[in-house]
């Protein structure tokens, strides 16, 4: 049988010992989920990160980019006749899912331009933004831009920036061709996403 003193001394430490793990708790979540809605919520955040470590995350995801049928996730906003494709210009609202099936659980968006650029070999400039839509990331952004030689195997575009969990991300994008129907155009593409980030 313990001693009553003993006991209220081991009820206070365990008290101590939760205070101590719902206050760094509450640190990380704090740096973890910024607001980007507040400017006076955005300033404390910038203010606080001379203490925060930088953490790196990596995504994995398939980007379905559809030209064809019935709800086009891409549409062509500028024409142009060249053997490369030079000019053409597409709007995107692309899914992002987990794997490469359509009905595979939606992850994000990929939202943004893709423009053809090269006047002798196939290149497109990449502008978009990654829109997450999985709980852990839910509205927060990585912004690609860069230049994606669209028919290598492996393509690498920088992150230029990202909002909400990813805010001030830098980081690269590797992508690779699942699938490409060279008739419609509509493509699947496997992404790989390591984000340096606060």
């Amino acid at each position: 049988m313990a001693k009553p003193g003993l006991t209220a001394m081991v009820v206070a430490a365990v008290a101590l010992v939760v205070a101590a793990v719902a206050l760094v708790v509450a640190m990380v979540a704090k740096h973890a989920h910024a607001e980007a809605d507040d400017p006076e919520k955005v300033d404390a955040w910038f203010n606080g990160l001379s203490h925060a470590d930088r953490k790196t995350t990596r995504l994995h995801f398939y980007f379905h980019d559809t030209l064809s049928g019935k709800n086009p996730t891409a549409v062509r906003i500028a024409e142009a006749k060249s053997p490369t494709g030079f000019g053409v210009v597409n709007m995107i609202d692309d899914p992002l899912t987990k794997g490469p099936e359509p009905e595979s659980p939606l992850v994000g968006r990929a939202q943004g331009f893709y423009g053809s650029v090269g006047l002798e070999s196939m290149a497109l400039h990449m502008s978009m933004n990654l829109v997450f839509t999985t709980p852990e990331y839910h509205g927060s952004t990585l912004s690609i831009l860069g230049r994606n030689p669209a028919l290598e195997t492996y393509r690498e575009m920088p992150i230029v920036g990202g909002t909400g969990v990813f805010r001030l991300a830098s980081g690269v994008v590797t992508a690779k061709t699942y699938f490409l129907n060279l008739t419609t155009g509509d493509a699947v593409v496997e992404y790989k996403v390591i984000a340096l980030h606060y």
